[in-house]
């Protein structure tokens, strides 16, 4: 059977949405340190981890992070900069591949290529069977697992055995410093698993082939 996530929880095929609550203390305003793993407050419907930043084909800055946390439009904020404000927008959201991608204002944020113990040097994958893959999310941290593959047979999604929790969603999974998906949700208990997550090239290539905002997008 599987479990919902509270109020913050939207359903997601066949796993719980991670969506956390909104909760912390402000700190100073000024530029916000963004990149994959950063906790983001996103709109009111709660914080959700950013999977990656950086430029796309047009040098906008941009972001990804899980489809269900916001819809087009939705406003973005710094979790650890609440004042400094709005930083960037949902530009759009593909509920079928339940990924997103913000529009930054590069004159709010200093992208990076590491947040905590992970960072990401490049785009690849899927993990494959019996790679560990880690994923960097707001509540949990870094946590690694093995990696069971694409059960599904789709070439979308991938199970790992990597604990999440609300306020996971969208953050980086990696093997090495490589991005090769997305925290999407999770099986029946939080952190007993398995991790669904998307597979970073599937939602890459659907990126390019709807052109716009994201389009060649490579990371910082």
């Amino acid at each position: 059977m599987f479990k919902k996530l509270a109020r913050a929880a939207v359903a997601f095929g066949a796993g719980a949405m991670l969506v956390g609550a909104q909760t912390g203390t402000a700190h100073a305003a000024g530029p916000s340190t963004l990149g994959g793993g950063s906790g983001i407050i996103v709109g009111d419907q709660g914080i959700c981890t950013l999977t990656t930043i950086g430029r796309d084909a047009a040098d906008r800055l941009v972001g990804l992070t899980a489809g269900h946390c916001g819809e087009a439009g939705t406003e973005v904020v710094s979790e650890a900069d609440r004042d400094a404000g709005v930083v960037g927008t949902f530009a759009y959201t593909y509920t079928d591949m339940d990924y997103a991608v913000i529009e930054f204002d590069p004159g709010k944020v200093v992208p990076v290529n590491r947040v905590g113990n992970t960072m990401i040097t490049g785009l690849g994958g899927p993990a494959r069977f019996p790679d560990i893959a880690c994923k960097q999310g707001y509540t949990t941290g870094q946590t690694c697992g093995l990696t069971y593959g694409d059960v599904f047979r789709s070439n979308t999604w991938t199970w790992t055995q990597i604990c999440v929790l609300p306020g996971d969603s969208g953050g980086p999974v990696t093997v090495g410093t490589t991005l090769v998906g997305m925290v999407n949700g999770y099986l029946s208990v939080p952190c007993l698993g398995p991790q669904l997550g998307g597979t970073m090239a599937a939602i890459i290539a659907d990126i390019n082939a709807r052109g716009g905002v994201g389009a060649g997008f490579h990371p910082i």
